[in-house]
């Protein structure tokens, strides 16, 4: 279950940073900007480290997923190249959800393991490089790309590191979710 006001929080926080962005880029309305702008990525990483003390991978992801929804929709539609990979990650995220319902189903999830292939390529630490593996890393891409991009500011570069080493959290107690899941039934 997501904690109360976590939603809300992410929310409130992209809300906050939008409209930072536009102030801090409107003649006259930079300092209401800068204070909005402030606020926003202050709320956000709060509302990121609120899922994160939860260590449910669901609830963190849910809390990203949030965040990149709002990102989309104030997302200037002339920004094309943003709007396909908000899309592309929301897409992944969708899939990695229902990697989160089979892991929990050892059962379902050994059916499911036994389709990828053995070759470290198709592996983390042993287990399937399955949709939310794959969504962690993309995003996580996506992230330092945007890290590199000069001229963001400090605060904004310390919210992006902290949600690129969420999904290396997410990762790490998913993997121990599939160990576990297939050491219930005897694999592994």
């Amino acid at each position: 279950m997501v904690p109360a006001g976590l939603l809300s929080s992410i929310f409130s926080g992209a809300a906050r940073i939008d409209r930072g962005r536009k102030g801090l880029s409107t003649n006259g309305q930079e300092h209401e900007g800068r204070i909005s702008y402030e606020e926003g990525v202050a709320g956000a990483s709060k509302a990121f480290s609120q899922a994160l003390s939860t260590l449910d991978p669901l609830i963190i992801m849910i809390a990203e997923e949030a965040f990149l929804e709002q990102e989309l929709r104030f997302c200037s539609e002339s920004d094309t190249h943003t709007i396909s990979s908000l899309t592309q990650a929301l897409q992944s995220f969708s899939d990695a959800f229902r990697c989160l319902e089979t892991v929990e189903d050892p059962v379902k999830y050994k059916a499911a393991e036994t389709t990828w292939p053995n070759s470290r390529k198709y592996r983390v630490q042993g287990f399937p490089k399955d949709a939310l593996h794959l969504a962690c890393l993309a995003h996580r891409t996506r992230l330092y790309n945007t890290l590199r991009s000069p001229g963001i500011n400090m605060i904004e570069k310390a919210l992006l590191t902290q949600r690129a080493s969420n999904m290396t959290i997410v990762q790490n107690i998913y993997t121990e979710k599939q160990r576990k899941s297939l050491q219930e039934i005897g694999v592994n």
